[in-house]
C-alpha cells in the first residue's frame, strides 16, 4: 500500500506532505501497540538485559553494603554498651552497701573507747543484720548444707570423715557457707562429708 501510495506521490508534488502524514499515522500506531504489547521487537530505548542484570547486580551490592555497615554499626554500638554496662553494674550494689561500711568505722571509732563487751557485740550484730538485709534485697540467698545429701553441683567436698550409718553420704560440717544469687550459685558450700 505504502508503494503504491509512494508512487501516486512521485507522480504528484501536491502529495507530500500527505505522505508525511500517513508515515507519522503507521508510527504512532507501531508505537501505541508496543505500549499495548502487541510488538515482539524490543524497543530502542529499552535497556537489555544484560544492562538490567548489571543493574540488578549494583542495587544488589548496594544493599549488601549497607546492610553490612548497619551490622557493623550495631555490633560496635552494642560492644560499647556491654563495655560500660560491666564498668557500671556493680554501682547499684556498692552504693547499697556504703552505708554499712560507714557502720563499721563507727563501729571501730566506738571499739576504741569502749570499756565493755556487750554493746560493742551488739552494734556488730546490727551491722551483719544490715549488710544481710542489703544483700538479701538484691537477690543472694545462703545455701543450706550441713545434714543434708552431699550434691557435688552445690558443694565442695573438702575432707571426708568417718560417720555413723545415718550420716553416710552426707553433709556433716559445714567450712564455708554456699550462696544463690537469684538462684543461681554463687559460690560453693565448702563441707566436710560423711563416709
Amino acid at each position: 500500500m505504502l508503494k503504491k501510495k509512494k508512487k501516486e506521490d512521485i507522480e504528484t508534488p501536491e502529495t507530500t506532505d500527505h505522505l508525511i502524514d500517513e508515515l507519522q499515522d503507521i508510527n504512532d500506531d507501531t508505537e501505541n501497540s508496543e505500549v499495548d504489547g502487541g510488538s515482539n521487537e524490543p524497543a530502542i530505548n529499552e535497556p537489555s538485559a544484560e544492562d538490567k542484570l548489571k543493574n540488578e547486580l549494583a542495587q544488589a551490592n548496594d544493599k549488601y553494603l549497607r546492610l553490612y555497615a548497619e551490622f557493623d554499626n550495631f555490633r560496635r554500638r552494642t560492644s560499647k554498651e556491654r563495655g560500660e554496662l560491666l564498668q557500671t553494674a556493680g554501682k547499684e550494689v556498692i552504693a547499697s552497701l556504703l552505708p554499712v561500711l560507714d557502720d563499721f568505722d563507727r563501729a571501730f571509732k566506738a571499739m576504741e573507747t569502749a570499756t565493755e563487751i556487750a554493746p560493742v557485740k551488739e552494734g556488730i550484730t546490727l551491722v551483719k543484720n544490715k549488710l544481710t538485709n542489703i544483700l538479701t534485697n538484691k537477690g543472694l540467698k545462703p545455701m543450706e548444707a550441713k545434714g543434708i545429701v552431699f550434691d557435688a553441683e552445690l558443694h565442695e567436698a573438702i575432707t571426708s570423715v568417718p560417720a555413723g550409718e545415718d550420716l553416710k553420704g552426707k553433709v556433716v560440717d559445714e567450712l564455708e557457707k554456699g550462696y544463690y544469687l537469684n538462684d543461681k550459685v554463687v559460690r560453693f558450700a565448702k563441707v566436710v562429708v560423711g563416709s
